[in-house]
């Protein structure tokens, strides 16, 4: 009779060892896929002619940077420079190439992403240089000083996003999954309420004040902050509602094995495979990276579209904890 409890005993550990094993795997395949050959495709660039010049000169080039090999450029011919300047700062366009008489200049804004930028200086600057023409590369939105590479939103969208389902999961794991009433998941929900603010302030004030790594929109940085922890921690609950501790493992497959990679933090989507470009806007970590920049360096530009999809996760979360939470009491009721 002992070897049979025995090998029960085991049972658990060893599906416990076997979920972990594929989790791990699925990360390494996520990361490694996402980022070992990074490559532009169809990134948005504006081409603009000399002053006084007409627009076919612009034309011409803008058709010949559309038509390299692999398409790694998707260029549109703008009718000024101020235009222009106007579309890289509200992030439609990821460089402007302004042609010249004796040379060419090209605008990029590597707080949007340094990769995304040296990406399009390389491919424009190989086009200027079969075509003998001389090329300047200007950063008018540089990432700050204390910022390297622009990667700092990167990492504190990530440590938000952390933050938001450890927070969950440990209420899951210390107080059970489980929520017997709309009750106890009201107080649960006023729990990560509470922990969201906290976090974002603090977040805010790491990254900022302390460090001086993102200087500008300290209380739009918490707010957002705050929203972005509060969505991932009851999405994460509404998981955990459902499957139990398993949803502790969706939850990381979703946030971490998922979203990180296609987050936007070292290489942005247009460098990324098409499946990681597609769902990192949608995920909360790359929504999170995209609104730090448009907050810290951008005036807000493509805020709305990261507090939108952050908004959905939210409401979905609280939907499906509610639902949960019903449905159990429904089944002790039967």
């Amino acid at each position: 009779m002992s070897q049979p409890s025995t090998l029960a005993s085991l049972r658990r550990p060893a599906l416990l060892l076997v979920g972990v094993l594929l989790v791990q795997l699925a990360f390494i395949a996520s990361y490694v896929g996402a980022f070992h050959s990074p490559d532009p495709q169809d990134v948005p660039v504006a081409v603009v002619a000399p002053a006084g010049a007409s627009s076919g000169t612009a034309r011409d080039t803008a058709r010949s940077l559309d038509a390299l090999e692999g398409h790694p450029l998707d260029a549109s011919v703008v009718a000024d420079e101020a235009t222009a300047r106007d579309r890289l700062h509200d992030r439609e366009v990821a460089g402007v190439l302004l042609l010249g008489r004796d040379g060419d200049e090209l605008l990029v804004a590597s707080a949007d992403g340094a990769a995304q930028s040296q990406a399009v200086e390389t491919v424009v600057g190989q086009v200027s240089e079969a075509r003998q023409r001389e090329l300047t590369t200007t950063d008018v939105i540089p990432a700050g000083d204390g910022d390297a590479r622009g990667l700092s939103a990167f990492y504190l969208a990530v440590g938000w996003v952390v933050g938001g389902y450890l927070a969950a999961s440990v209420l899951g794991i210390t107080a059970g999954t489980r929520l017997p009433s709309l009750r106890r998941a009201g107080v649960r929900i006023a729990g990560m309420v509470g922990y969201s603010l906290l976090s974002g302030i603090g977040g805010a004030w790491v990254a900022g004040p302390w460090l001086g790594a993102l200087d500008h929109g300290f209380w739009s940085l918490a707010a957002f902050g705050s929203l972005l922890v509060l969505a991932v921690g009851v999405a994460t609950l509404a998981l955990e509602t459902w499957l139990g501790l398993v949803g502790i493992a969706a939850a990381i497959v979703l946030f971490v094995v998922l979203g990180n990679p296609s987050a936007g933090g070292a290489y942005p989507a247009s460098l990324l495979p098409p499946f990681f470009g597609m769902i990192g806007p949608w995920l909360p970590p790359g929504a999170g990276t995209s609104a730090i920049r448009g907050i810290v360096y951008f005036d807000g530009a493509g805020v709305g579209h990261s507090v939108l999809v952050l908004g959905l996760w939210l409401v979905a979360g609280l939907a499906l904890v509610l639902a949960g939470t019903w449905a159990g009491r429904a089944r002790d009721d039967a």
